[in-house]
């Protein structure tokens, strides 16, 4: 992703490390009830990450369950399985939830963290749906293949070119026109869409009502996750987290660049209606199984939903019966870099990308606890209307202070860590054990976002320094030039940190 034009590199914060008895006193190793039926013993949380080890057909892989297995050993309160499609469509290593066949082998993944937890970390997973999005095309592919030749298109052509041969040109004429002209030219020629789609591959929107799936979204999009739902319920998850952040579908409906005039859209209450009715479907096919959601405290760009309005949205979803609310920041479409031909934008790469995954080269603010604003707004925010929803705050959360204070200030009711999580699996049992000394600090390079931009398996550079290649005893990626798992620790280490 880019750095910030202030370009400065923060260190690390520093950590002092509080000792078994301080642990066991403090808010972050206390428990929290989420839903009805549900207390996970601690406020630690992993959040979901994608690690891209699923098989081809979403199915779930020993990769998948070595990586669960990993961070289940370092007994956090909450392990939040990765976005899982509630699609059954081919969607590369991703996991996916979207047909029955799916359930055996989702099962298995509980059964390995409740084993490698000791059955002290809650499960959730985290169920997803996102529109199409196309790799970058080649010119030659885009104006030969992709681009539909209409009529419309050849009258601005013969508009922008002054040329109104164009108008009754053949196809194969106006293709290879299109191939030659200069960027001038196709700048004057094409759409704004078309245009993007050449330049970044094309993208659906939710506010492409022109196209039957994405009109009929609102209709089709409760049954699906409240499916979904109910499959994790069968293979014995403790909770499923809706996904309502970042670039994907039910984002797009609350965003403020939501303009659908059918209801779903427009307006505060327009955007707010689907979320609230996948809420209410989930709720009706799952019962008091625990549901909660992520969404956006900010979409951080222009003309996007700001924390103001998130809060709003949090009092409602809360009200419509969320077991918890996650809060997250970024991570859209609309300011990605273009990315490169043969691949498709990714949310992560431009200034919304770094509010959400923020590096040791930041502004003034840094990277570190940069995002608790936002939880905190939205959590205030609940509480004057009432409500005792428990809020999930992360973002550049590494030390046992930041979490503690975080919580003792009222920013949230639960501190998570993906990044440093990643590092050490182990961190919040070391913090735990009064062992925080030996945590393997995440430096914040991201590194690992780095692997998932390229949909490679996504390891720490930490780790990938931390073996010889060629171990046999080491499950590598299949250049054997990354480790696929955290190196292993136990209680009785005295090493510092691995």
């Amino acid at each position: 992703m880019p750095e910030p034009t202030a370009r400065t590199r923060h260190p690390l914060p520093p950590a002092r490390w509080p000792t078994a008895a301080e642990a066991a006193a403090s808010r972050w190793f206390s428990p929290v009830r989420l839903g009805a039926h549900v207390v996970a013993a601690t406020r630690t949380w992993v959040p979901a990450m994608v690690p891209w080890r699923a098989a081809e057909d979403g199915s779930v892989t020993e990769d998948v369950l070595a990586w669960y297995r990993r961070f289940a050993r370092g007994r956090p309160g909450v392990l939040v399985v990765e976005a899982t499609g509630i699609r059954d469509v081919p969607s590369g290593p991703l996991l996916r939830i979207g047909d029955d066949r799916f359930v055996p082998g989702l099962a298995r993944l509980v059964e390995a963290v409740r084993e490698a937890s000791g059955g002290a970390t809650r499960l959730f997973v985290q169920v997803i749906d996102f529109l199409s999005i196309r790799r970058r095309p080649t010119p030659e592919a885009y104006f030969g293949r992709f681009l539909a030749v209409t009529d419309e298109l050849k009258d601005r052509g013969a508009r922008a070119l002054a040329d109104p041969r164009l108008r009754t040109a053949p196809e194969a004429e106006v293709r290879a026109r299109l191939l030659a002209a200069t960027r001038e030219e196709l700048v004057a020629w094409l759409s704004p869409r078309e245009l993007e789609a050449l330049d970044r591959g094309a993208r659906e929107r939710v506010t492409d009502v022109h196209l039957p799936h994405v009109r009929d979204l609102p209709s089709t999009l409760p049954p699906l996750f409240a499916a979904a739902a109910g499959r994790a319920r069968a293979a014995g998850f403790d909770g499923v987290e809706l996904h309502y952040a970042h670039a994907y579908t039910m984002a797009s409906f609350l965003s403020r660049l939501n303009t659908r005039e059918d209801g779903y859209g427009s307006t505060f209450e327009g955007r707010l209606r689907l979320p609230l009715e996948v809420l209410a479907a989930v709720r009706a096919r799952v019962g008091d199984f625990a549901v909660g959601l992520r969404f956006l405290g900010d979409e951080a760009i222009a003309g996007g939903t700001t924390v103001d309005e998130a809060a709003r949205f949090g009092v409602a979803l809360a009200r419509g019966g969320a077991d918890w609310l996650s809060v997250s920041k970024g991570g859209k479409f609309e300011d990605a870099k273009p990315p490169r031909v043969g691949e498709a934008a990714y949310p992560y790469t431009g200034p919304s990308g770094h509010e959400c995954m923020p590096t040791v080269y930041a502004d003034a603010r840094g990277p570190f606890g940069r995002n608790l604003p936002l939880a905190a707004a939205v959590r205030a925010a609940v509480r004057e209307a009432g409500l005792s929803t428990p809020v999930v705050a992360a973002g550049g959360i590494a030390t046992f202070a930041q979490a503690e204070d975080a919580l003792a200030r009222g920013d949230a009711d639960v501190v998570a860590s993906a990044r440093q999580a990643l590092a050490d699996p182990d961190w919040f049992e070391k913090v735990r054990t009064g062992r925080g000394a030996q945590v393997r600090r995440c430096e914040f390079t991201n590194y690992c976002e780095g692997l998932d931009q390229r949909h490679l398996q996504v390891t720490c550079k930490l780790w990938d320094k931390d073996f010889t290649p060629g171990d046999p005893t080491v499950r590598t990626s299949p250049d054997g030039r990354r480790r696929l798992e955290a190196p292993d620790w136990s209680p009785t280490d005295r090493h510092g940190t691995l």
